[in-house]
């Protein structure tokens, strides 16, 4: 059963609702259900219709894990399990065979479940019911209200059963010292007749009107026939529109919304790789409408409260994005009327002082970020006033960036005709260039400080945006003694490590509760995203050879086997850094599927080379 409990499927229909669980049927997530939907898309999900059970024959076909027992145990007579076109079970059970299928509408907040059988039969049906916030967890008794749950089948009679059923566990809850027992209501169940001419059907929903399940799935399986692989597949299902159709990023799968630092690290792979630069342009005008003192937003909270701002990187990886939609021609009016202006605006507030202490350096142009307290690069752990990966100061992936957006900014202002700010901008870009160099390169270890002002000498994957980006800050023998310094020390199958295992505070397990996890989170973790930016700095500091495009192939052929191994059809946020790697946080994350796929496309042609370099 193991296997079973462990893989997990997902699937979503584009408005930030989706369902997930595992092969074997038992609910190991307080996030796994055959409905979450999005109130208001792409947020305010909540965990409607958690499970339901089918018995055939007298035969329980469902699965759930109470305390000490699992009952029923319907994956003893699972005989095959597929994920295309969507999630669909072979049960063999009294000598039937018995086959489920269940799929979300795209753009709709509607779970649909099909059921055939290869004999005649009689099948019972049962709904357990949660209906909250999809964080949270359920405690029975008293009323229940279904809340905007509408249930719709061709059954041929429904019978009002109505029980609680406690203490239902899940067990990844419980490995992640959280709370993870809650109790589901079951109004009772649908009794359905089965031939093998005739199936049966059940949709969940919080929509109106009538179901038409058999044009719904003809339309899900062209759809979905129209993906040209399986990691296109899984891009698709983080790409999303808000309530107002705009569209944007989700960063995972089950509990993250949007992100501004992982929408801008995503969109190179998720859409410019395939050719969708006018949603990409879409997002980034979209985030754009909430610039505050020069700043995109961190996070939009689930709730509608405020936009948060707590990020020093997001708002510097936009340009990247801008450029990255440059060098594919075809954006120059909007690079010039829409986000030109708004760089200036951003420079000149990150050159005078913003929030959280973001601001230059006047004495040498570097970028200065937060202070003793606050946690504003993408290794941002936090557990109460406890910074797990300390970082202020000048971060130096933040300054790689702070020195290409200037690069970047530059080169548009020539373009245009802002011939003073080109000058400005690039005697400020070449002044960063040499502090850079002068504060960040390590010579006893011949690779960069992780940090300047404190100086911090952890070996990290941080340094390789130094290389990777599209403007790179050494020269082409410290590239590659950065490269090859990452590559002994950091680099996994599945990503690489966020800190030298030899290294005292290394944490080969992430594990524990919330504490020891986050203690773990940036301290060793492996990150598959981190293979981006690792096979462009190699590619860049060795050469596109056919001896190291070769090499670069054969890292990502053993990425992208994981499409196989844990949520199926995707890839997770993160692994142990010591062996066995166990797939850990986040099943399903859009910057680990990303930067597979935009490092797809960067060894299929070479990128654009800058316009300007000094």
């Amino acid at each position: 059963m193991a296997p079973m409990m462990e893989r997990e499927w997902l699937e979503t229909n584009g408005r930030g609702g989706f369902a997930m669980g595992t092969v074997a049927g038992i609910n190991t997530r307080r996030y796994h259900g055959v409905l979450v939907a999005s109130l208001r898309p792409p947020v305010e999900r909540q965990v409607l219709l958690a499970r339901v059970e089918e018995e055939v024959h007298g035969v329980n076909l469902g699965a759930a894990q109470y305390p000490g027992v699992v009952t029923p145990r319907g994956f003893e007579h699972l005989v095959h399990f597929q994920l295309a076109p969507f999630p669909t079970w072979r049960y063999q059970a009294s000598g039937v065979t018995f086959t489920k299928r269940l799929f979300l509408r795209y753009g709709h907040q509607t779970a649909v479940l099909r059921y055939e059988a290869g004999a005649a039969c009689r099948m019972r049906l049962r709904t357990f019911l949660a209906c909250r916030d999809y964080h949270s967890l359920r405690r029975g008794g008293g009323d229940f209200d279904a809340g905007p749950l509408r249930v719709h089948t061709n059954a041929l009679r429904f019978v009002a059963d109505a029980h609680w059923y406690w203490r239902n566990q899940y067990a990844v809850e419980q490995a992640r010292g959280l709370d993870f027992e809650e109790d589901l209501y079951s109004p009772g169940w649908y009794e359905f007749e089965l031939t093998p001419g005739q199936g049966a059907w059940m949709v969940a929903t919080i929509e109106d009107g009538t179901p038409d399940v058999e044009a719904w799935e003809r339309e899900e399986c062209a759809r979905r026939a129209a993906f040209g692989s399986r990691l296109e597949t899984a891009a698709e299902q983080f790409c999303v529109r808000r309530a107002d159709g705009s569209p944007t990023i989700l960063a995972g799968y089950p509990w993250f919304t949007d992100w501004g630092r992982d929408t801008m690290i995503s969109i190179p792979g998720l859409l410019l790789a395939r050719g969708k630069a006018a949603e990409a342009r879409q997002i980034l005008d979209g985030f754009l409408r909430h610039l505050n003192q020069g700043l995109i937003p961190n996070r939009f909270p689930d709730a509608g409260e405020e936009p948060e701002y707590n990020t020093a990187d997001a708002t510097l990886w936009a340009f990247v994005v801008a450029w990255a939609l440059r060098c594919r021609r075809g954006s120059e009016q909007w690079l010039r009327d829409m986000f030109y202006p708004a760089a200036l605006e951003i420079l000149r507030w990150h050159m005078r002082g913003t929030h959280y202490g973001i601001r230059q350096d006047a004495t040498d142009g570097l970028l200065w970020a937060g202070n003793a307290g606050t946690q504003l690069t993408w290794m941002d752990a936090k557990v109460g006033d406890w910074v797990v990966t300390p970082r202020h100061g000048k971060a130096v992936e933040i300054n790689a960036l702070w020195y290409n957006a200037l690069r970047i900014t530059a080169h548009w202002a020539g373009r245009y005709g802002d011939a003073d700010m080109a000058l400005r901008l690039s005697a400020e870009a070449n002044r960063t260039m040499r502090s850079f160099a002068a504060k960040f390169w390590n010579p006893s270890r011949g690779c960069l400080y992780d940090r300047a002002d404190p100086q911090d000498d952890r070996v990290r994957p941080n340094q390789l945006f130094a290389i990777s980006l599209p403007f790179p800050l050494l020269d082409n023998e410290r590239q590659r003694r950065v490269v090859e310094l990452c590559e002994r020390e950091l680099l996994t199958p599945v990503g690489l490590r966020t800190l030298e295992p030899g290294h005292a505070e290394y944490r080969g397990r992430y594990e524990g509760g919330p504490w020891e996890r986050d203690g773990a989170y940036h301290q060793g973790t492996v990150w598959p995203w981190l293979l981006g930016p690792f096979l462009s700095a190699r590619l860049r500091a060795f050469g596109r050879t056919p001896e190291n495009l070769a090499w670069c192939r054969e890292q990502l052929r053993a990425m992208e086997a994981e499409i196989d191994q844990n949520c199926l059809g995707q890839l997770a946020e993160i692994y142990d850094g010591d062996e066995p790697r166990r797939a850990v946080g986040a099943a399903a994350q859009a910057w680990s599927v990303a930067e597979v796929l935009r490092i797809h496309a960067e060894l299929v042609s070479a990128p654009v080379a800058p316009a300007v370099h000094p």
